[in-house]
């Protein structure tokens, strides 16, 4: 069991970090090819007719913005980060647990009820760096928005680790301001619309705080 002296919070974050890294980063690639794989076949073969998501008040308010791209593809990084800053087995299986509830309730509902965005009025000739993520990632599985959940059950484990290591409030901030901004980047991409929005967030929050909770070791020796 790799635990630390007391010594702040960004020490202990190192710690973390660096603890076992290489594992970590093989399982963190194993796991999200995993999910591709399984979100993807999905996709590209539904069993039932297509729904298509209705618009809402917020679609229209939130216009198409191309550089809010970067936000949406910073997911990947955002949600690397809790398996980066566990320790151990001990710590890693509640959240591996509760990444599996995720996926599999999504993955249930992506295949009894296929749904997808309707086409909005953008040329993507003009936007290629968009247009290549539409041509990879059609539109479709759309509600909930995994892309949604994922954030935001990683929002509320980065919350918990914070407060766990003793992080200043700016940490707090900037990891809502992330995955607020990872949460607007799905509408303004016209990836998602705001009712994927809403059911991917309460898919993720649900998870997040009824699904198996965080056994997080202490800091300290």
């Amino acid at each position: 069991m790799d635990i630390v002296p007391s010594t702040g919070w960004l020490p202990a974050v190192r710690h973390r970090f660096t603890t076992r890294w290489w594992l970590k980063t093989l399982g963190i690639s194993v796991g999200m090819t995993a999910v591709m794989v399984a979100y993807f076949t999905l996709l590209r073969h539904p069993l039932y007719t297509v729904t298509f998501m209705p618009l809402t008040g917020l679609d229209r308010l939130i216009p198409f913005a191309p550089w809010s791209l970067i936000l949406y593809v910073s997911l990947w990084f955002y949600i690397s980060l809790v398996p980066g800053l566990l320790l151990d087995w001990s710590e890693m299986r509640n959240y591996l647990l509760q990444i599996t509830l995720l996926s599999l309730a999504g993955f249930a509902i992506f295949l009894l009820w296929p749904t997808a965005v309707p086409a909005p009025d953008v040329d993507w000739a003009a936007h290629p760096s968009v247009a290549f993520l539409k041509s990879i990632d059609a539109a479709g599985n759309a509600c909930p928005s995994l892309h949604v959940a994922f954030a935001v059950l990683t929002a509320v484990w980065l919350y918990r680790l914070a407060l766990h290591l003793g992080a200043p409030a700016w940490i707090q901030a900037l990891n809502l301001l992330w995955c607020l901004g990872i949460l607007y980047s799905t509408l303004a991409t016209k990836q998602h619309v705001a009712l994927d929005l809403y059911a991917g967030a309460l898919l993720g929050a649900g998870v997040a705080w009824f699904g198996p909770q965080p056994r997080l070791l202490s800091q300290t020796a």
